[in-house]
């Protein structure tokens, strides 16, 4: 069965990055006793920021060990982008309070945290020809169409690629704001990708079109890719595609709660890199 759903990509083949962010997804911890100067609502917040200090430091050394910084520019720019990090919760695993003989009362806080590097830096790196299709650069998704723009009736392609393994949704926004997956599909239900190589929608096993129809207005492909599993949003298959069940302000955060594991023989934290990459999408009548 085809599913056609109205819209048109507005995109150049020397790509436009609208949503473009690249992060690192970490599990961490942090603690803080009371002590003698310290109130309940104090330990709390000094255990939160330990937390994301820790989060910083296992992201930055989690990409330098990833990432060969031969280049002097690429470990210039590694450097620079996370000394301005800042870092948003993705979730609060675990709050504990424990009794420290020397300390007192004291607080563990575990969290999935995202490290956002500063976004200069960071497309600084990934413009380096050095690192935009290198494997050992920072993940980082493109995403194309074949034309810049598209009119009524006419069917669009889109195309990703990877700098390396990864795991990816693909999600098309409406002019009325209505969301749907395009991949994983119902029949196309992979989530894995090989790095280096250029993936088409729809192909193969897809069962829908691109096709331009009303209402017109701008759209866009949203791309979240991740070296590890994504997180699970609400979805509710219908045709070719699946309807994101899940509010539109919510996909993000959910799709960024990704399934962290440790490689085999690895200690530390878990440590995931993140990349959320679009285009801007406009419909036409004519």
């Amino acid at each position: 069965m085809k599913k056609t759903l109205a819209a048109t990509l507005l995109a150049m083949l020397i790509i436009t990055d609208v949503y473009a962010a690249q992060s690192t997804v970490v599990d961490a911890e942090g603690t803080a006793c009371m002590g003698d100067d310290r109130t309940r609502k104090q330990t709390e917040q000094a255990a939160l920021s330990d937390a994301k200090k820790r989060a910083v430091e296992f992201a930055s050394t989690y990409l330098k060990s990833e990432t060969d910084v031969r280049n002097f520019v690429v470990e210039k720019d590694l450097v620079s982008a996370f000394a301005s990090a800042t870092v948003k919760i993705v979730q609060e695993q675990e709050k504990a309070w424990y009794k420290d003989p020397a300390s007192g009362d004291c607080l563990r806080i575990k969290i999935k945290a995202e490290v956002i590097p500063d976004e200069k830096a960071m497309t600084a790196l990934v413009k380096s020809t050095t690192a935009a299709d290198d494997p050992a650069a920072p993940l980082n998704i493109k995403v194309w169409t074949d034309k810049k723009e598209y009119k009524s009736g006419e069917k669009i392609k889109v195309y990703l690629k990877g700098n390396k393994p990864f795991f990816a949704r693909v999600v098309y926004k409406d002019a009325g704001g209505g969301m749907v997956q395009i991949l994983p599909n119902p029949f196309r239900s992979t989530s894995y990708f090989n790095g280096g190589t250029v993936y088409e929608l729809p192909s193969g096993e897809d069962k829908f079109d691109l096709e331009v129809s009303a209402p017109f207005g701008e759209e866009g492909v949203i791309v979240y890719a991740s070296t590890a599993p994504l997180g699970e949003i609400g979805l509710k298959a219908e045709g070719g595609v699946y309807q994101v069940q899940t509010k539109t302000e919510d996909v993000g955060v959910k799709t960024r709660g990704v399934r962290i594991t440790q490689k085999t023989g690895g200690s530390g934290p878990g440590v995931s890199e993140f990349n959320e990459n679009g285009i801007t999408v406009t419909t036409k009548k004519d």
